[in-house]
Formats: C-alpha cells, structure tokens, sequence
C-alpha cells in the first residue's frame, strides 16, 4: 500500500508537471485571429511554422530592431526615426491598417506576432539583453502606434480593458482648477470638454516627468489624449514581467536541438544585426575590380580591411586568420581568382614563388570554392565575413592582425589608427571613444563612415537618388566598400540610375 501511495501522482501536480497539455488543450488556441493592426503579444501563437519562417522572420524582426536602436544612439527625433524607417518596415515587416483592404492582412499579424515571440525566445536569456530588446520593441509599438489611424487605435486601446479608472465627475470638479491648468483652459468649466482617468502614478512615469499629468494622494489624472502614452508604458510593463517568465522557462527548450542553435545565434546577433551576403548585390558596376587597383580601392574600404591592408604592405605578410578575413572580402567586392592569386603573389614580395605555391596558392583557391571538398565548390567557396562574424569569432591573439579595431583594439591604437587613415576630427574620435565603451562597435563604424561621406549622403538625399532604406546602418565591411565607392564616384563613372539600384 505504501510504494503504491508513492507511485501516485496528485492530480495538482500533474497539472503542473503537464503544463504544456493543459495550455493546448483548447482548440482556440490554435489559431490565431487579429482584429488589430497592433498586438500587446500577450498570447503566444501555437500553429505551425516552418523552421524556415522561424528563421527568416526573426531575422526579419531583429533588422528593424536594430535600425531602431541605431536611430536612438544618433539621437534622431521621433519624426525623423518615422520617416527613416517607414520604408524599411513596408520592407521588412509591413503592417497594413484594417482600412487598406489588404488581402496580406492575416499574414502581416501573423509574421509580427511570431517574430515578436521568437526573439523574445533568444533575447530572454540575459538582463541585458531583456533590458535591450524591451527599450527597442518598445520603441518599434509607439512608432507604430502613433502611426495609426486614429478610430483604429482607440479601438485597440479598448480592447485592451486596462484598469484606467474613470476620474467621477465629483472628482474633476473638486480638483477642475488644477485640471483646467494643465489642460491649457483658462476657464475651469471648459476641462468638461476632456474625459481623465486616474491611475497610480508609478504607472505613468513619462508623463509625470514631463509634467502632463495632475498629482493627487497618489493617483495622477490623466487626460484622454494621452491614452497613447499609458498604453506604450503599459506595454512596457508587461513585456518586463513576460520576458522574466520567458527567461524561467528557457531551460526547457535545451532539448530541441533544431531551435537552440538559431535562437543562439540571433542572441548573438544583437551585438549587430547579421547580414547574408549575395555576390550579385555587392559587386559594384563599373569598378576596376583588379589586383593592380587594390591599393586605390582601399581608401573606400572599412577600418578593419584598411588595417589589414595597411599591415600587409607594411609587413608582406598577414597570418592565416587575417588572409582568409582579407581575401573573402577582396572576393565580396568582386576581385576573381586570379586576380586575387596575381594580388596575394606580389604582396607576399619576400617569398620565393616555391614558397608561394606551396604555403599559400592552395588556402586562396579553397576560399574561391575552386578546390576542397564537393559541397564548397558547388557553393563557390566561402562567403565574406559579416560584422557580426568578425566581432564575436576568433579574436586576434598576438602577432594577428584581423577582428574589428573598434572591438579588438585599445582606446588609443583606435584612435592611432582612425588618424593614420585621416580621421582627426576631435568630436567624432570622442564619438567612437564612447561607442566602443558602450560596446557599440559597429555605431563606432558607421559614425566615421557618416563623416568621411558627409557631404556625399548630403547630396544623395537632397537629390532624391538614394532612400533611406538605401543609407540604413551598414552591418556588413562588403556594403560598406560599396557604399562607398558609389557615395565617391557618384557622378564620375557612375550613372543615377546605377546607384538607385543599390540594395539597402
């Protein structure tokens, strides 16, 4: 009678031990509907996606994200964050209001609201990372929320049946001075033409720094027109409390060996956003693409190939890291083989061409896809580095010469470096300084790309030649040559019509 007591499971347990049964048991929860453009995200979707979608979306998401981030670390206003990336949401995660009639609706919601949750999956695992993706996505549902059409909104808001207490009519008149003052009334009887709720004052915090809000025992009077601002801080409020939930429940997902590794490596992308690289996309039309102009091209390329390139010249020689970095890019920018073979040959001017052909020949060829085994030649070799790639793999150790100086390097061989290759303006050396310790390397990046082509992204956007999508925050050393290059050559050998077609 004992080992049978003990065998047997009670039945509160069990509910807690079969969560996941007792959480899907209702079919309801199979699919979703959305009624509204916008989402609080407090159900998670159940139905099923592929791994392929599972992937793409979050990459997806984690684009805007960070293009959302970079608008905040260039301090750019809410209108100019707006406009900057409108077009990179009808890209990357459009979101049409229930009035376009458009037949992608369901599909639309269903991308934003499994994305939203697959990232929060990945960046549940650290408080820095919670913090991070809480400041962004919140910033992503105010843009979005203030972009909606007004009758759409108040209707979500209602939706949502938050605890706004309504402030009685008692109440307003007994406090209608105040009200009426802060409303901008000079009369008192005229805050009757606005409705207020009352909330604790804990739930409303910008408001009552900015001082929108009347203060009484506690409770601060909230006027309707400010409905947008409680509901982004709401929003807040829960995703703080649900990515906590998330990172408790994150141990049981080490079992699925297929979402793990994606989940890590989008964690790890926040660092900066990964880029896929596409050969047609990053080539530049009309360059001279050769071994004999590699020096001349150099002046377009980013600080950590120019430091790589700089040290071959200076040493005629790189070590094995710091090649494969340099000619993966050579090969991104569109240098082919033998040209690259013909580039690598005369740096190496040390070396006898035995010694060439036996050390090196074969470590370029095999980058290319031209030898090794069946899988890297049908896929042509390896892809160049991505930012991403460079900043959180094989860190330079001594004698090595590759990575991200923005990363890799102390504060002052940074900026050694940055005024060898001409940077001496004293307030961005400042701007890098305090990107590099905010860990933000590739702000640092794009910050001195801003200003060596200040006058040219002047120019392209006064003009209309390039969007803003076109002129987004590069994660990539292949679209920063490229950018470059058409940003300096603009009018010289290349067409507008050329330069419109640059991928953003």
């Amino acid at each position: 009678m004992l080992r049978s007591d003990n065998n047997r499971i009670d039945p509160k347990r069990r509910n807690v031990l079969d969560h996941r049964k007792k959480q899907f048991a209702d079919p309801a929860y199979k699919e979703s509907s959305y009624p509204h453009r916008l989402n609080f995200y407090a159900v998670p979707p159940t139905a099923d996606i592929t791994l392929e979608q599972f992937e793409q979306w979050a990459i997806d998401r984690l684009r805007i994200l960070a293009e959302l981030e970079a608008c905040s670390f260039r301090n750019k206003s809410a209108q100019e964050t707006a406009a900057h990336m409108k077009p990179l949401l009808e890209k990357y995660l459009p979101l049409d209001s229930n009035s376009s009639a458009s037949s992608r609706l369901t599909a639309e919601r269903q991308k934003d609201h499994y994305s939203h949750f697959i990232l929060r999956l990945a960046f549940a695992s650290t408080e820095d990372l919670r913090r991070r993706f809480t400041r962004v996505e919140t910033m992503l549902f105010r843009l979005r929320l203030n972009d909606d059409i007004p009758r759409e909104r108040n209707a979500f808001i209602q939706s949502l049946n938050l605890d706004w207490e309504p402030a009685s009519e008692e109440e307003r008149r007994s406090i209608a001075s105040e009200l009426a003052a802060l409303s901008g009334f000079r009369k008192a009887g005229r805050d009757e033409e606005e409705s207020w709720f009352k909330v604790d004052w804990e739930r409303v915090p910008d408001l009552v720094e900015g001082r929108r809000v009347f203060l009484k025992a506690g409770k601060a009077y909230v006027p309707s027109r400010e409905q947008t601002s409680m509901a982004v801080t709401e929003f807040t409020k829960r995703l703080e409390r649900a990515l906590e939930l998330t990172a408790r429940a994150l141990p049981r997902l080490d079992e699925d060996d297929r979402l793990t590794p994606i989940l890590d490596h989008l964690s790890k992308n926040f660092i900066t956003p990964d880029a896929s690289y596409n050969s047609s996309s990053s080539s530049v039309p009309g360059a001279d693409i050769s071994a004999r102009n590699v020096d001349n091209l150099s002046q377009n390329f980013p600080l950590c190939m120019q430091n790589l390139h700089r040290l071959l010249r200076r040493d005629a020689h790189l070590k094995h890291v710091g090649r494969l970095q340099y000619t993966l890019f050579l090969k991104g920018i569109g240098l082919n083989l033998e040209e690259c073979l013909v580039f690598w040959r005369a740096s190496f001017n040390k070396i006898t061409d035995d010694t060439f052909n036996k050390e090196y020949r074969y470590y370029v060829r095999h980058a290319y896809g031209d030898v090794g085994g069946d899988s890297i030649r049908r896929g042509g070799g390896y892809s160049p580095y991505s930012c991403q790639k460079i900043l959180t793999e094989h860190p330079p150790g001594p004698g090595e010469a590759h990575g991200c100086p923005y990363r890799h390097f102390n504060v002052e061989n940074l900026t050694a470096l940055l005024q060898a290759v001409g940077i001496t303006d004293q307030g961005v050396l400042r701007g890098v300084k305090e990107d590099k310790e905010s860990q933000k390397f590739h702000m640092a990046c794009n910050r001195v790309f801003e200003y060596v082509h200040k006058k040219e992204i002047k120019r392209v956007k006064d003009e209309g030649i390039m969007t803003s999508a076109q002129l987004e925050t590069i994660v990539h050393p292949n679209e920063y040559f490229k950018r470059s290059y058409l940003l300096k050559n603009l009018g010289k050998d290349m067409t507008k019509s050329e330069n419109v077609k640059m991928e953003g």
